[in-house]
């Protein structure tokens, strides 16, 4: 592994134990406030989410069964509490004075009023969506108790679709405004998740270990700083210090059944805390598919189109996450140690595309083991300086299987060629290119560090950085010792630095945020070889190719309040977004070929937004959104747009396909009435051309026009008093796209390659007992057994069944 980051690693933690030297030697500035919170009958209200604002500082806990809280290590001044229970929201002001103290709070659910005082108060969502950057915040409390994954939750935010190849498991890309695949980064709290591997993923995490989903379409801050093209996906997990334990099961259609458990608790005394975290998945996926290339073909060469289940696509992953440390000390508001486990195992039915001859016996592991450091201070040696640092160091393996020789049929039965016998590949496996055990070992490493300094409450520099090394090693067991002594190693390695400037004038109404970063990728590849020297001797060489690219790119974010209700947002960025290994390297387990020659993709962007609201009449809430945006994109990274007519590929390769333009609008409205009612409704329009062979066409593959849509109404005290009953209704409409380059107006054929609209709608109930402990919830996804697609047509599920029961303590 890289020297760099080893050595970056031992000053850390130097740092580290010197920063608490210190800050041991200091006397405490931080004071404690406890209570109660009850509703107007005097019942405690539990599960409640409370949070404690300053103009720096966000604190966040639970009340407990007894309607109990406890918020910690708070700074002496004005706080706005926050107080969030299912979909009622009530704010509060308090003061911090120098000393612990008891404050019990109570509130009028009927009403949305506060028992003392009522502020026209901003909760912490809607004060991250007003700084400037084409931003959505999603909360996860509802979804955290139902049968949603967390790319579920994402596909129903404005603006994001996610382009899945099939069910649970299969492989995801993600994407903003158009720009999709690795355009788009994926952080797990700042760290790129593809540290972790296939096998920890945002289908492996529940909703229940998030606080919150940061979307970044466009313009992405410093301080996730990153190659990312077209946005970035920033997922927050959880961070309360209170002790609590969430557990969950589900069981579903297809054989899915998904448990996980989180849990942490703090020695008060001393501030020791312990964290863990574990979850399993799995699923047959043996849903139903139909359409053009599910055939059984008989004697003669006739093919049949048939209904048929797949029989070669179940899922299992597994892993959990242990750390241990302090939390709430002087020293450091978070630190932990630990570690991070995960393996997965992923039956392959078939290549990129649906093809008439599925496979039968391919199927993909992985495991990943990564040691994990976590160091969050505020106010570190001086007030206004906050540090956090976070990294990651192990190891990421991946095989691919494939053995079987026979050819398989969509009916599971061996293929059978035109004379009735049994059809064997010449090649020896499902995938050309003969049997393989092909192994990909990497050692990986990332770590992202922070400085933040506010000069004052109208100036703050921030500082990053983040580094992320692949070493990687491919082998194949089934290949000669002498074709493993010359197999080769990749090493790809990624710096990136930024520096921002943030400025908040005219009481807070003006903020801006104006940054710089600096991108640096080395690349490795170590090929042996045999070279005959001139006296006609042999011996083995290396073939050395290697590349150190370096870029640079800048933006800036600005907001204006023209009043509480109406805010003006703006936003443009030169980004860079660097080949990442696959695209470099190629995976067999994905079906990507290599390409050393690829070159970065680099845009333009720009953003224009309007929030209108929270505007209150009576009891209606309701907000409005838009945001219209523009990227000028040079090298645009994708699939080669000339072979897309070949639907029997079982190979990709990424290329450059050349400049292109994507623009267009999107657009949300939020609505709700008595806190029981709830509408959320969003679409999305935009047209994604690039320029090949100089003339301007549609991006294949892309669906341009999106719409989604969810209702949610609760009844109280039904059955039981203090019980609550929530029904939801979502819809997701995808507008007809062609994954074939149009050959021309009146070309025949084309609609052959075109995939028809598509709504999707599902249904749910959730049901919360007395005790607000226990909740149960059902789900029916595809209520009318739509077909739907993504990439490539490849067919998702239809119509399936799940329940779901999930247990929490937040006091013990």
């Amino acid at each position: 592994m890289d020297i760099n980051f080893k050595i970056s690693f031992v000053l850390l933690l130097f740092s580290i134990s010197i920063s608490t030297i210190y800050a041991q030697q200091t006397e405490p500035k931080s004071f404690d406030i406890t209570g109660v919170i009850e509703d107007q009958n005097g019942d405690p209200i539990s599960e409640a989410t409370i949070t404690a604002s300053t103009l720096k500082h966000n604190y966040k806990t639970q009340s407990d069964s007894e309607g109990f809280y406890q918020l910690r290590n708070l700074e002496a001044g004005v706080l706005l509490l926050e107080i969030r229970k299912g979909n009622f929201i009530a704010h509060h002001q308090i003061a911090v004075n120098s000393k612990n103290f008891e404050h019990n709070i109570s509130i009028n659910t009927s009403g949305n009023e506060l028992g003392e005082v009522h502020l026209q108060a901003e909760s912490f969502k809607n004060k991250m969506e007003k700084k400037g950057f084409a931003l959505n915040v999603v909360e996860t409390a509802e979804a955290s108790i139902r049968n949603i994954q967390t790319n579920e939750l994402l596909n129903t935010t404005v603006g994001v679709k996610i382009r899945q190849n099939g069910g649970l498991g299969s492989r995801a890309e993600y994407s903003l405004n158009g720009l999709s695949g690795s355009a788009v980064r994926i952080f797990i709290d700042g760290i790129p998740i593809s540290t972790f591997g296939s096998s920890y993923n945002l289908n492996s995490i529940p909703p229940s270990m998030i606080e919150r989903i940061e979307v970044y379409k466009g313009v992405v801050p410093g301080h996730l700083a990153d190659d990312a093209l077209g946005g970035a996906i920033n997922i927050v997990l959880n961070k309360q210090s209170s002790e609590s334990i969430n557990a969950s099961l589900s069981y579903g259609s297809f054989n899915t059944f998904q448990a996980n458990v989180n849990g942490l608790y703090r020695f008060d005394n001393s501030g020791f805390t312990v964290k863990a975290s574990a979850f399993h998945n799995y699923s047959d996926n043996d849903y139903e598919v139909s359409g053009r290339s599910v055939v059984v073909t008989g004697l003669g060469g006739q093919q049949t189109p048939i209904t048929a289940r797949r029989f070669n696509d179940a899922y299992r992953s597994t892993g959990g996450t242990v750390q241990l440390g302090y939390t709430d000390v002087n020293w450091a508001d978070q630190f932990f140690v630990g570690f991070t486990g995960s393996d997965d195992y992923k039956e392959v039915q078939h290549g990129a595309f649906m093809t008439i001859m599925p496979y039968e016996g391919r199927f993909l592991e992985s495991d990943a083991t990564l040691a994990n450091l976590t160091y969050q201070k505020q106010d570190l040696l001086t007030t206004g300086l906050d540090v956090n640092v976070t990294g990651y160091y192990g190891k990421r393996n991946r095989q691919v299987n494939d053995t079987v020789p026979w050819a398989h049929s969509w009916s599971g039965e061996r293929a059978i060629d035109f004379r009735g016998n049994n059809y064997k590949y010449t090649w020896g496996s499902q995938q050309e290119g003969g049997p393989t055990l092909a192994k990909i070992n990497r050692n990986v490493a990332s770590m992202r560090t922070g400085l933040a300094y506010a000069i004052n409450n109208n100036h703050k520099i921030l500082a990053n950085h983040v580094y992320s090394g692949i070493d990687r090693e491919d082998s194949d067991e089934l290949q000669s010792v002498l074709e493993n002594t010359f197999l080769g190693t990749r090493d790809l390695h990624k710096n990136i630095l930024s520096l921002t400037y943030e400025l908040n004038a005219f009481d807070d109404r003006l903020k801006t945020n104006l940054f710089g970063k600096y991108y640096q990728q080395k690349s490795k590849s170590v090929d042996p070889e045999i070279e005959i020297n001139p006296d006609g001797s042999r011996q083995i060489v290396d073939d050395v190719v290697s590349s150190n690219k370096k870029y640079e790119g800048y933006g800036f974010a600005a907001s204006y309040e023209l009043s509480p209700t109406i805010t003006l947002l703006a936003s443009a960025e030169k980004a860079v977004r660097l080949p990442n290994e696959t695209e470099i390297f190629g995976n067999d387990g994905d079906n990507v070929v290599a390409n050393a020659s690829i070159n970065p993709e680099q845009s333009n962007n720009y953003n224009l937004g309007l929030k209108l609201g929270t505007f209150n009449f009576k009891k209606h809430q309701f907000n409005v959104s838009t945001n219209l945006f523009t990227r000028n994109i040079k090298d645009r990274i994708g699939l080669p747009i000339e072979t897309s007519l070949n639907v029997d590929e079982e190979l990709i390769v990424y290329v450059n396909q050349g400049s292109g333009t994507s623009k267009g609008i999107d657009a949300q409205l939020g609505y709700n009435y008595n806190n029981n009612f709830g509408l959320n409704f969003n679409v999305s329009r935009f047209d994604l051309k690039i320029e090949n062979r100089g003339v301007e066409i549609d991006v294949p593959n892309t669906p341009f026009f999106t719409m989604n849509g969810n209702l949610r109404y609760s009844f109280k005290d039904l059955i039981q008093k203090n019980s609550r009953l929530n029904l939801f209704y979502t819809l997701y409409f995808t507008d007809e796209f062609s994954y074939l380059v149009p050959q021309g107006s009146n070309t025949v054929g084309d609609e052959f390659f075109k995939v028809p609209q598509q709504l999707a709608q599902d249904l749910g109930l959730s049901y919360t007992f007395p005790n607000q402990n226990f909740v149960m919830s059902f789900d029916v996804k595809n209520i009318f057994d739509k077909p739907v697609y993504d990439n490539l047509s490849v067919q998702k599920p239809g119509r399936a069944f799940y329940l779901k029961l999930n247990y929490s303590i937040n006091k013990f």
